[in-house]
């Protein structure tokens, strides 16, 4: 070998260890350290840099998958790639490494993941069951050089139950014949027409598409051009049928993100009930239903291959409005917690309800108090520590009452509910730090709680550092909202304006932390 080529051969050899190295540290999931100020302790967090959507919620084989939006180099949106983390339980997770990194047909965003029991793909060779992700090509360049097609449909395969991940050579899958906004595909098994669904979204509405291997989609219909909310760009579909409570009846749920556009400003869920014949999805719903009126629950979308077919939900506990600003340091944004979703008849209307999975109660190991008892027209004060990781609950009657959390630095986060106006509020104007982004603390949020059925109703509230979550009547209305207070709560204030209902039965429980 010439002095020269065995130059260049050392040179490259050099460069290939550096490139394998920069790989492995890459990913490289260090030591916990969830101590931070505002650390959710029960939530899921990324353990450092940027997280958005949640992406491929798949289950297999006794594991449970969250893949989500993930940007390793920073603390604000960047080119994403697809991170992953792992649950027997949906209670505690396990960090994996960096799925799907970005190549040159673009970012790696949002999309879905499905078992292929029956290898219709191909991908399997020896006997093996395929994961199989579905997801969206973003190409930069493509999008700064002003045109229309750089959003396409890519997908891979893994054959260890996600732990390595093969992008199909052929990508991308489904191209662009000119849709600005083009992605989001969320893939599903439809059993009656044996044949695999995609619906996403293109800018105003969803798409759907069939395939039999994965590989070759054909176009089946639209849907939601004059329907809905559009106040916004439709993001992150989800198509899937559901039983309805106490009745002989299955209806069909398409779920749609909306940025911006939600009832309290920002990003939100709306939802469609309907009927799907495995080519068209109809409904004759008009105006737009809303999945949580908090202004933090977005782009969620429901697990595949579920055991009992159970309909799991995950959202993004953030606001485009103000993602990029939260004040936190080493890491941005958490899930929502895992929840199960139901459908409701009321009249002759049907209603999604979402909850927090029974699972979760093992982490209330503890009651941290007990009552008191409100009676009708009184106020109680209960100083407790802990109320910033803890779930409170109570039953009532009384339609006008207030509930607070607040400090010794005069913060607080409130909530009043208002049955005779149909009216619950969250007031966050002044829960602690506020003014990081004006859209954050500007105003009360408001939920119309028009289908409250009169008699006892449920309240569950959940406290995790930044974050409250509220649940009425089984998640009959439900609202998820960020909170940054300076120091934690450690007042409850219950005020019960009625004039003839108690609020009872009030219990406050810790909630232990899953990264213990």
């Amino acid at each position: 070998m010439k002095p020269i080529a065995i130059l260049f051969f050392a040179l490259s050899l050099f460069i290939a260890c550096k490139q394998k190295e920069r790989l492995e540290k890459k990913n490289l999931v260090t030591p916990r350290d969830y101590t931070e100020m505002y650390r959710p302790q029960f939530h899921f967090t990324p353990e450092k840099k940027w997280m958005n959507d949640p992406n491929g919620l798949v289950y297999h084989e006794g594991i449970y998958h969250l893949f989500y939006q993930y940007y390793p180099d920073d603390i604000v949106w960047g080119p994403m790639h697809w991170g992953h983390a792992v649950s027997t339980d949906m209670v505690y997770w396990e960090h994996k490494p960096i799925a799907l990194y970005p190549d040159e047909n673009g970012l790696i965003f949002s999309g879905s993941a499905v078992v292929d029991k029956d290898n219709t793909s191909g991908f399997a060779q020896n006997g093996e069951t395929p994961l199989v992700a579905i997801f969206t090509y973003h190409l930069m360049e493509g999008e700064k050089s002003g045109r229309d097609d750089f959003q396409t449909q890519g997908i891979a395969y893994s054959l260890d139950n996600g732990e390595t991940w093969t992008k199909y050579e052929a990508n991308p899958v489904i191209k662009n014949s000119g849709i600005r906004d083009f992605r989001d595909p969320k893939v599903f098994w439809h059993e009656e027409g044996q044949k695999w669904i995609m619906v996403l979204v293109a800018g105003d509405h969803a798409k759907f598409y069939s395939s039999s291997n994965l590989k070759d989609w054909k176009f089946l219909s639209d849907f939601g051009k004059r329907q809905g909310a559009h106040g916004g760009v439709w993001e992150c579909p989800d198509l899937f049928p559901l039983s309805v409570e106490g009745e002989e009846e299955q209806k069909w749920v398409l779920i749609i993100s909306i940025n911006p556009g939600a009832p309290n400003g920002g990003s939100g869920t709306q939802y469609f009930i309907g009927e799907f014949d495995g080519k068209r999805f109809v409904s004759d719903q008009k105006k737009a239903k809303w999945l949580d009126y908090g202004t933090d629950n977005y782009a969620g979308v429901t697990y595949n291959n579920t055991p009992n077919g159970e309909r799991i939900f995950i959202g993004w506990m953030s606001n485009w409005d103000y993602a990029r600003d939260t004040p936190t340091e080493n890491w941005r944004s958490a899930m929502t917690l895992p929840r199960s979703l139901a459908l409701k008849k009321i009249g002759d209307d049907y209603f999604l309800t979402n909850q927090p999975l029974e699972n979760l109660n093992v982490l209330a190991k503890a009651v941290l108090s007990r009552g008191p008892k409100v009676e009708a027209l009184q106020e109680e004060t209960l100083y407790q520590d802990g109320l910033q990781q803890s779930r409170i609950s109570f039953t009532t009657s009384s339609g006008d009452f207030s509930i607070k959390l607040q400090n010794g630095e005069g913060e607080f986060v409130e909530l009043n509910m208002d049955k005779a106006n149909n009216a619950f509020l969250l007031d966050r104007m002044n829960s602690g730090k506020v003014d990081f982004q004006p859209e954050f603390g500007n105003k009360k949020h408001f939920m119309p709680i028009d289908n409250l059925e009169d008699g006892p109703i449920e309240v569950r509230i959940l406290v995790d550092w930044s974050s409250i979550e509220v649940f009425l009547n089984n998640g009959l209305y439900t609202m998820t909202q960020q909170i940054f207070p300076t120091t934690p709560y450690n007042q409850l204030v219950i005020e019960n304006k009625s004039k003839e209902f108690a609020i009872e039965n009030l219990v406050v429980e810790k909630m232990e932390s899953i990264w213990d």
